[in-house]
């Protein structure tokens, strides 16, 4: 099977494909270089660096490449940048998104899954978050992934699209090969490992008088491949579940306090932490119900305990102090980049 996967030199999408390659399929890997790194890129996989937003060079590689099914990582998904720059946002995860579906429609292409968030849910009314769930998200990221998962369901309608919408709470952890590297990192795992390498000062904690046993943020956390490895099980059972969205969670949620405590066990390492005021917009806690994806797949996560998500990701961080090498941005347009 042909797989195309977008942002497939991002974080999420990289470690995707070479799970896709590793279980024997092929992968046309998108990407446009702009935030996402070359050498990230698995050596199996065809690379074609292409901006979602320029139809004709997705013309072409739909033209000159056999697709069978996409898996759409690329995007844009700073929440604090989402706020500040809304239409950067739009315009990544929305209008590119459609000019992917549209070159699709035109090759014949039905399969679908879609890389989606649990920022569609907003603050949260219930926990853990069931994917009936109001959707009312706070922020024009969250806006923007829920309006593509509604017009993935107008392309289902009209152009027999079958697709699967899978929304991550919050990756972490790392590949034999391959880990987290974004040029501004906001993730709290890697930036407490930074902190325990001695890179960064110390670890901001935002809020300590949050509802939560030690009164920090409670997050769940999901290893990146038990991501890949979720995305992989909505494909085969597409055909099943065309037209649902699950949530790829754990059902149980760790305090930034928490995540801090068990990486200094694990690097031996003292981290520094600052303790400050609360963010606008921080729920107290995020925890997926991973019960929908357990009853219509027989999926769980295997790989996700923390102390298994935070050995991997230092162990790649110690292979790779600086991450990769092509830290430079490309200059290639703005639009449609790595996820």
């Amino acid at each position: 099977m042909n797989i195309l996967v977008t942002g497939a030199a991002g974080y999420i999408g990289s470690i995707c494909a070479e799970v896709l390659l590793a279980r024997g399929m092929s992968v046309i890997a998108l990407d446009s270089l702009l935030e996402g790194h070359r050498a990230a890129v698995p050596p199996g996989a065809i690379f074609c660096q292409t901006d979602l937003g320029d139809r004709a060079q997705i013309e072409s590689v739909f033209s000159q490449h056999k697709i069978d099914a996409v898996m759409h990582f690329a995007g844009e998904a700073l929440v604090a940048k989402s706020v500040r720059e809304p239409s950067t946002f739009y315009a990544a995860n929305v209008a590119c998104g459609v000019n992917l579906l549209d070159a699709m429609t035109r090759h014949g292409v039905r399969k679908f899954i879609f890389s989606s968030t649990a920022a569609t849910y907003g603050e949260p009314e219930i926990v853990p978050i069931p994917e009936d769930h109001r959707k009312a998200p706070i922020n024009p990221y969250g806006k923007s992934k829920l309006l593509f998962e509604q017009i993935l369901a107008d392309y289902k309608a009209y152009a027999g699209l079958k697709y699967v919408s899978l929304r991550y709470f919050n990756a972490a952890g790392a590949s034999a090969d391959r880990g987290e590297h974004h040029r501004v990192e906001t993730h709290l795992i890697p930036r407490v490992l930074d902190a325990a390498a001695g890179s960064l000062p110390y670890v901001d904690v935002f809020g300590t008088d949050y509802p939560t046993p030690d009164g920090t943020c409670v997050r769940d956390y999901i290893h990146v491949l038990d991501i890949a490895d979720s995305h992989v099980r909505a494909l085969e059972e597409i055909d099943r579940v065309a037209g649902e969205a699950f949530n790829v969670g754990n059902s149980r949620g760790f305090s930034i306090l928490e995540v801090i405590d068990v990486a200094e066990h694990i690097t031996g390492r003292k981290i520094p932490r600052k303790l400050g005021p609360r963010r606008s917009g921080d729920p107290a806690v995020l925890v997926a119900s991973k019960e929908k994806l357990k009853h219509a797949l027989g999926w769980e996560a295997s790989h996700s305990s923390l102390e298994e998500i935070i050995q991997s990701a230092w162990t790649w961080k110690q292979k790779h102090p600086n991450g990769y090498a092509d830290s430079g941005p490309s200059r290639i347009s703005r639009r449609g980049y790595s996820g």
